[in-house]
């Protein structure tokens, strides 16, 4: 190993929060540290929330440190209060299992479970399930302060709603978590998004407490535009790792759109990509920001979806505002569909009628080059067997055609 790699994540900005930093960083010089991040089991994919965890996983393996991936199948049957107004659903082991295979999947694009230094994947299930109730709150409980617990962020923005005495577990289970991935496979270290501070801090006090040997947390940025906003939302919900739940072209598209202000800080978060690279392309703040923005959403796509499909995306998005039709996405529909609204509705551009007469009455509907009059138009037979350009918007241009 030559370069530390907190200077690596520094550099990038991935780093918001450290403990012991001076003694975690002259360990990360000279030696290979196992290093963990917990990972909720709640869907059948990752989301862009995950996004860049993942990356700076991959930018530790490539340091030299080995990547533990805790899925929470234990404490996911509690739910993690941090960041919520509600109580999470309970999920079966079947379910759970599912999504821990579909994880992994997606997880083996950004470092490997193969080789020297491979990651692992544990689930939590496989120790919490055993415990017993007495001996954990004997053995482990008494070393959290109530008080202290109280005052964590996690928990108080649960105190205005309530906080179960289920959710209040968590903290305690996350923390022996820690310990017990310190006791079987040497981890050191628990990163994450800094709205987990709290937890991942009283896993690395559980160990020093009990242990009476060093433990470490660190926590990364949370992936928010410049107004702070988590990114990763759209009118249709979560961007999805899975093409199977948002498409290569509509993953592109996302990051095509982005905020000018948010370019430069995406691109060291979710690329490869030297710095130097990045600086010299984020130099301007006119309109030539729009390569970076290319850049940015080409480099996501072939790392989450591979080069084949970032360029296949990056065509598509150029035949939209170039005209062509060919590299589109296609969209099919019922030869009955020919009213606009409802060709809209189908394809899924618009939840409803109400929202399609909504951006149709604003002129936000385009055919070809057509601004489609009123939401009483309707496309011809002929325009549905040879199919059509439909543009709603700046971010949504497809190819229908009759099914």
């Amino acid at each position: 190993m030559t370069k530390n790699i907190m200077d690596t994540l520094r550099e990038r900005g991935f780093i918001k929060q450290t403990v012991y930093e001076d003694e975690l960083y002259d360990m990360l010089s000279k030696e290979s540290v196992p290093f963990y991040i917990g990972f909720d089991p709640t869907a059948d994919s990752l989301h862009v929330g995950h996004f860049l965890a993942l990356m700076a996983m991959s930018h530790m393996q490539k340091a030299g440190h080995k990547p533990i991936v805790l899925i929470g199948g234990g404490t996911a049957k509690i739910g993690d209060p941090s960041g919520r107004t509600d109580m999470r659903q309970m999920m079966t082991n079947d379910i759970i299992n599912h999504n821990c295979e579909c994880f992994k999947q997606q997880m083996s694009k950004f470092f490997s479970f193969e080789g020297d230094n491979a990651a692992v994947m544990v689930n939590n299930a496989d120790w919490i399930d055993k415990l017993n109730f007495i001996e954990f709150i004997r053995d482990i409980g008494r070393h959290f302060s109530v008080n202290q617990m109280l005052s964590a962020e996690c928990f108080k923005q649960r105190m205005e709603r309530g906080l179960s005495f289920l959710e209040f577990n968590y903290m305690p289970l996350q923390a022996y978590d820690f310990l017990y991935l310190y006791q079987n496979y040497g981890c050191k270290l628990e990163c994450g998004g800094d709205d987990q501070w709290s937890n991942i801090l009283a896993g690395a006090n559980l160990i020093r407490v009990k242990e009476h040997k060093p433990a470490f947390a660190m926590t990364f940025q949370l992936l928010t535009t410049s107004e702070g906003k988590k990114m990763g939302k759209t009118q249709k919900g979560a961007v999805w790792l899975d093409p199977a739940k948002t498409s290569p072209y509509e993953f592109y598209q996302y990051w095509r759109n982005i905020g000018d202000q948010d370019v430069e800080k995406c691109l060291k978060l979710l690329t490869f990509m030297p710095l130097d690279e990045i600086a010299e392309l984020c130099k301007y703040k006119d309109e030539r920001i729009n390569e970076a923005k290319k850049r940015l959403a080409y480099e996501v796509t072939k790392i989450v979806h591979s080069e084949a499909e970032a360029k296949k995306a990056q065509s598509q998005a150029e035949a939209a505002f170039g005209g062509a039709s060919d590299d589109l996405p296609e969209k099919k529909v019922t030869k009955e569909c020919v009213n606009i609204c409802d060709i809209l509705v189908s394809i899924g551009a618009c939840k409803s009628k109400s929202e399609a007469r909504s951006i149709i009455a604003g002129g936000g509907v385009k055919i070809e080059d057509m601004q489609v009059p009123d939401f009483a138009y309707n496309v011809t037979d002929e325009m549905l067997q040879n199919g059509f350009i439909l543009h709603k918007g700046k971010k949504v241009h497809v190819k229908v055609i009759a099914e």
